[in-house]
């Protein structure tokens, strides 16, 4: 069964909406293996009230970190080292969302990024925002996957840019999911909207 790695070429490109879509759209289950900051209204706490499904299981944070900072730094602050072999999937028959933290090379600790955490079966979702620089930052994480032979789709994020994503998917030669543009605000009933729209899509993987 095919997994599901939903990281970004930055913070704050829409991952977590990402995520929400993808859960609703396979009703899988979510794991975000690393939380840093914003505990009390976590990413995952953010998921489980956008969805409307009642099948997705919530699998606890192997590291949850009480600064919002890079992981490697906040779990300096919190006195702990994220050990990689202490981040452990959980174990599902069901797919399986991840969500990173940050971006690819997001640090962990001295030695491993979010990258280290990707499997190599699993189909890792990018999502792209544009602003100034952002085609540089897709094209780079883009194919530092494609150079460790993971299969890559695309999913925009914002407003439609259409030079923008042109040259993205034209250099990449990846797939696109498709658009999550900007909304006045996002519930269920706007998760659920994305979710069926996107949804066949994803089954092709």
């Amino acid at each position: 069964m095919k997994h599901f790695f939903v990281t970004g070429i930055s913070t704050e490109v829409g991952k977590t909406m990402a995520a929400a879509i993808l859960v609703e759209a396979l009703e899988a289950d979510y794991w975000k293996p690393v939380q840093a900051g914003e505990l009390d209204a976590s990413d995952q706490d953010k998921v489980k009230n956008l969805i409307s499904n009642s099948k997705t299981i919530f699998h606890p944070n192997s590291y949850a970190l009480h600064t919002p900072m890079s992981p490697h730094a906040a779990a300096e602050i919190d006195g702990v080292t994220i050990h990689l072999d202490k981040i452990t999937r959980p174990k599902t028959s069901n797919t399986l969302v991840i969500e990173g933290a940050g971006g690819l090379l997001v640090p962990l600790n001295n030695s491993d990024t979010i990258l280290d955490l990707i499997q190599p079966n699993d189909v890792v979702v990018v999502v792209s925002r544009h602003y100034l620089g952002s085609i540089n930052h897709t094209l780079l994480t883009v194919d530092k996957l494609q150079q460790r032979g993971h299969q890559v789709v695309l999913l925009f994020s914002g407003a439609e840019h259409p030079t923008t994503e042109h040259i993205i998917l034209k250099k990449t030669g990846v797939q696109c999911l498709g658009r999550i543009d900007e909304e006045s605000k996002f519930d269920r009933a706007v998760v659920k909207k994305y979710a069926n729209r996107f949804k066949t899509n994803m089954e092709l993987f």
